[in-house]
């Protein structure tokens, strides 16, 4: 018969020390006694607070061999202070720092809705800032082909434009089939609405739901995902879940990011 372990100390903590690992961003690790498996996303004296994929947050002691790193004990310790290293902003982009907001270009970037400019903004404000690009919404483009003209672009004042479900034969690949100009470039991505561009993981759910056709799609998304019918509260649950270009779609990713070069190849800026 087994003698009786008077010892109640975790088995995790009882053999040799584990080796030390700064709690630095982004760091993947796995709580011992929990399980719970989450990013860095803070570390003050004595605690560490990760993030789990689905937006959880838990705090948590920093105890010798208290997590788990590849499957591995390890004591988690504060990064120690030291010079900054190079970050990258929400866009995946090398942050530059310290770098000041430049003038606007006289070009710009319209996209139809308050939804689709707050999305662009979370995920490429910093580039945006630096490279001087404004983003405008149009609240629809039914009329985009006017809005286009009396914007007159030209050579040093080129004009973007981020359309929703810009697939053959939809009402916006027709809209926008009538505007031609060389200074203008019109993207898009297939999804009926912005919201179904941020990954359905980052937001928690399986998918998006399919809503049916004659239905606002945003009420019926609320509704098949039993959420409250209130779109503005249920956009800013989703926008609160997007933290970086990882949490959205890549046909979203790159028709932002051609339309941010298309707008800055040359051309002057205005105060």
């Amino acid at each position: 018969m087994r003698a009786y372990d008077s010892d109640l100390t975790p088995p995790w903590k009882r053999s040799a020390p584990a080796p030390e690992v700064a709690a630095e961003p982004d760091l993947v690790v796995e709580e011992a006694g929990t399980g719970f498996c989450g990013a860095v996303i803070g570390c003050e004296a004595g605690t560490v607070t990760l993030e789990d994929r689905f937006g959880k947050r838990r705090v948590f002691p920093l105890e010798p061999r208290g997590f788990l790193l590849e499957g591995r004990p390890v004591t988690l310790v504060r990064p120690a202070a030291g010079p900054a290293r190079p970050s990258r902003t929400a866009s995946g982009s090398l942050a530059v720092p310290g770098a000041r907001a430049r003038v606007a270009r006289a070009g710009r970037i319209y996209v139809e809705g308050r939804h689709d400019a707050e999305l662009v903004e979370r995920v490429w404000g910093d580039d945006l800032r630096i490279e001087g690009v404004v983003v405008e919404y149009l609240e629809g483009i039914d009329d985009l082909p006017a809005i286009v003209a009396e914007f007159g672009p030209g050579p040093d004042a080129r004009l973007g434009v981020l359309v929703d479900h810009l697939v053959p034969g939809s009402k916006e690949s027709r809209i926008a089939a009538e505007v031609s100009d060389a200074h203008t470039l019109i993207v898009g991505h297939p999804y009926v609405d912005v919201w179904a561009a941020v990954k359905p993981a980052s937001v928690g759910i399986p998918a998006w739901p399919t809503v049916p056709r004659g239905q606002d799609w945003k009420t019926g998304v609320c509704r098949a995902l039993g959420w409250p019918e209130n779109t503005g509260a249920a956009w800013q649950h989703i926008l609160s879940k997007v933290r970086s270009y990882k949490d959205l779609e890549p046909s979203l990713l790159g028709a932002v990011e051609h339309l941010i070069d298309h707008v800055t190849v040359g051309g002057p800026e205005r105060a």
